[in-house]
């Protein structure tokens, strides 16, 4: 059976790196915080390449949206707005700290973030938008740098699958007033357990997210304000700073990967004519990580009937919007659901294929041609 994401060919490739990183922090004795975490902050914004960049290393992607929230000043009763079709933990973490999410519809082609829909849901009581790039492609930050200059609101890059990625001549986490990124293991640059990073290029703002992931702490038993526990284990951060030696490559690879797909799906054969394929539109002047190669399709289902009979992997990434989820349909209430027929069609129609650096791809586009052969 073809691995969506082959971790452990990937871990096979660098084990000796990793051995001798591991071999590192257990000869240090320090596995909370030291140089492996110190080392890894400065070679993240060195891989960016903005020197006042600052990077700041917390438990998960989820907590670094939560401490970054923390950091903005989000309050209840405020209103944040973030795009309907993602992964729960931008809207999640909103409603956590008390505040309200509104559901932005997205773009049915980037499956990005709406800059209109935005528009049309800010209200007096609206302090802030969440972008999040989507699959390993930026959202349009610029349009929705634009809108919240315009009203006064704060700006989050959701990078949770896209370090690495570029928006023109600008690098995904630099987008947001804070960028953050999620390093769970199947991302683009993942380590062996739950891990995270905030960047800013405010340095107030940067100091104050260090005291929120560490109790609000400068130093020992002195809390400023009140934090978290929410701090990268060294031997994350010595995984991470391996793969990250090498993340330049395996995004190489992956867009070659996505290209061969692009390929293959641009072509007038079976499978496209009866499942009316169309890959995820990237923008022309963004290069995407490719955290999943997403396809929307007329007939998914039976897509997936010629996947399951070819042994290859899928993911449906995601199959309900996030206002149609029973803890957010409660809180926005039945009467007042947002409208979002994209994001509702992108839960209908969307599936991803296998495209990390270690995925067999030309063997996955060779069992996909044999299924439209054995069809026609």
């Amino acid at each position: 059976m073809i691995p969506f994401v082959n971790l452990q060919k990937q871990r096979d490739f660098y084990k000796n790196e990793f051995l001798e990183a591991e071999k590192e922090v257990l000869d240090s004795g320090c596995f909370i915080g030291g140089p492996q975490v110190d080392n890894l902050e400065k070679e993240l914004v060195d891989y960016i390449g903005l020197p006042d960049l600052q990077a700041i290393s917390c438990g998960s992607g989820t907590d670094a949206i939560t401490i970054a929230l923390m950091a903005l000043g989000l309050k209840p009763g405020d209103e944040v707005i973030v795009p309907d079709f993602t992964f729960i933990a931008p809207a999640e973490c909103v409603a956590l700290l008390g505040g309200t999410p509104r559901f932005a519809d997205i773009n049915n082609q980037t499956l990005q973030i709406d800059p209109e829909s935005v528009r049309s849901l800010i209200t007096d009581r609206t302090v802030g938008i969440i972008g999040v790039d989507l699959f390993g492609q930026c959202a349009p930050f610029e349009e929705l740098r634009r809108i919240s200059d315009k009203h006064g609101l704060w700006l989050l890059e959701d990078a949770a699958q896209a370090y690495g990625a570029k928006c023109g001549n600008q690098t995904a986490c630099t987008l947001g007033d804070i960028s953050i990124t999620s390093f769970y293991p199947t991302k683009p640059l993942g380590c062996y357990g739950d891990g995270g990073a905030m960047f800013t290029r405010d340095s107030q703002l940067a100091e104050k997210m260090r005291m929120l992931a560490n109790h609000g702490s400068k130093g020992h038993y002195n809390h400023e304000i009140l934090g978290l526990n929410s701090r990268l284990d060294a031997f994350q951060a010595a995984i991470l700073r391996v793969k990250l030696r090498h993340l330049k490559d395996e995004l190489t690879v992956r867009r070659e990967n996505a290209r061969k797909y692009d390929d293959f799906f641009s072509l007038p054969d079976f499978i496209k004519k009866v499942c009316g394929v169309n890959p995820q539109f990237i923008e022309q002047t963004n290069e995407s990580t490719y955290a999943q190669y997403t396809l929307l399709l007329e007939k998914r289902d039976k897509f997936i009937e010629i996947l399951k009979s070819q042994g290859i992997p899928y993911c449906i990434h995601y199959p309900n919007t996030l206002s149609q989820q029973k803890c957010f349909r409660e809180m926005v209430g039945e009467e007042t659901q947002p409208i979002t027929p994209n994001a509702q069609k992108a839960t209908k129609q969307a599936l991803s294929l296998p495209v990390c650096a270690f995925s067999d791809v030309e063997e996955i586009i060779t069992r996909l041609k044999a299924a439209s052969c054995a069809c026609i």
